[in-house]
């Protein structure tokens, strides 16, 4: 099995160090880290990288994480494969809960309202959450999977002879059982 590394931006934050009046963080991350976040996620350049995040306390062991991500990619045209720049701006809003609580609340009523399953709190592992790690999958989350360059076609090749399509072999053998499909 292979061993996975450290995150790429690891910005640790322990539940102690949160006041009961809750805390703000303003991260940016360096050229260093960004560069390594770009490797990871397969970017061809992540030039800004920057979170804002509001952390509270929400009961007697969990967090609540609100913020926004806002970043500057360059990615792959899946055209051209031309260099495309473009902007992410990400809202987070997450609740962390040991695992314990986590497994009490899913799909139970709150002060707030009821806790879909699908937004089941994250855990808290060990006391404490990774705002980097927060900021790094938020960023995923909002890459465009297809980035395209404006302007930019994709053309099929007209092929002269219908023998060279895709499905030729196909169209062969259908014709083999007397064309009918059947």
């Amino acid at each position: 099995m292979k061993r996975v590394g450290p995150p790429p931006w690891s910005v640790p934050v322990a539940i102690h160090q949160v006041p009961e009046t809750g805390r703000q963080f303003q991260l940016a991350a360096d050229a260093g880290t960004r560069a390594a976040i770009a490797r990871a996620v397969g970017l061809r350049d992540l030039s800004r990288l920057a979170a804002n995040f509001e952390v509270s306390r929400h009961g007697r062991g969990g967090l609540r994480v609100v913020g926004d991500i806002a970043a500057t990619v360059t990615q792959d045209c899946v055209v051209t494969l031309e260099p495309v720049e473009s902007d992410v701006n990400e809202t987070v809003d997450l609740l962390f809960l040991p695992p314990a609580a986590r497994t009490d609340l899913a799909g139970a009523v709150t002060d707030d309202n009821m806790i879909a399953p699908d937004e089941a709190p994250e855990p808290l592992i060990g006391g404490a959450i990774d705002l980097g790690a927060v900021a790094t999958e938020f960023l995923t989350l909002g890459l465009d999977p297809y980035p395209r360059k404006p302007g930019a076609t994709f053309d099929v090749p007209a092929t002269a002879d219908d023998s060279e399509h895709p499905f030729a072999a196909l169209a062969a053998l259908k014709k083999g059982q007397g064309g009918d499909g059947r």
